[in-house]
């Protein structure tokens, strides 16, 4: 059962690079006493989300921290190494987390999963958005097809906070 607004995020885990190389961050460290919008795609550099979803929330970062957000983060069930790619190809490098859920921990947890293995992709992540505060869900916009970043974009969220 997929995670609803109103309940508290699971403890999770998240590899993100840097330049000293991958360090741990896990839900509590980026969620608690914060206000903070996540959103997920189902994979690092696929064409929707490395050229519609990330950008819109890149374009609309300074727009969406005004708005009393503490943080934005992405997050995709790939390995570190390919998020810090992406981010530094992305100019979002400093700018936003890149989480890496390697193993889809995160991802199963909350019960946005999707398996992907007919396009060559296998497990990997529903395209969502969602807005954390303290860790606890306070809006959940997943993607009906994970080829549209429509509910789940940053034109979306700014409307929601």
């Amino acid at each position: 059962m997929a995670i609803a607004i109103g309940d508290k995020l699971p403890a999770a885990t998240f590899k993100e690079k840097t330049a000293d190389g991958p360090v741990e961050t896990t839900t509590e460290q980026l969620f608690a006493g914060k206000r903070v919008v996540l959103f997920a795609v189902p994979g690092a550099f696929t064409p929707t989300c490395s050229l519609n979803h990330l950008p819109g929330y890149l374009e609309n970062r300074d727009a969406i921290l005004a708005k009393g957000v503490d943080d934005i983060a992405v997050l995709a069930v790939n390995d570190w190494h390919v998020m810090g790619a992406w981010a530094q190809s992305s100019g979002g490098l400093g700018k936003i987390h890149f989480l890496a859920d390697w193993d889809a921990g995160f991802t199963k947890a909350v019960g946005l999963e999707a398996d992907l293995s007919a396009g060559g992709l296998g497990v990997r992540s529903k395209r969502y958005s969602m807005l954390v505060e303290d860790g606890v869900v306070k809006s959940l916009n997943v993607e009906e097809s994970p080829g549209q970043a429509t509910v789940s974009g940053a034109a979306a969220m700014l409307e929601q906070l």
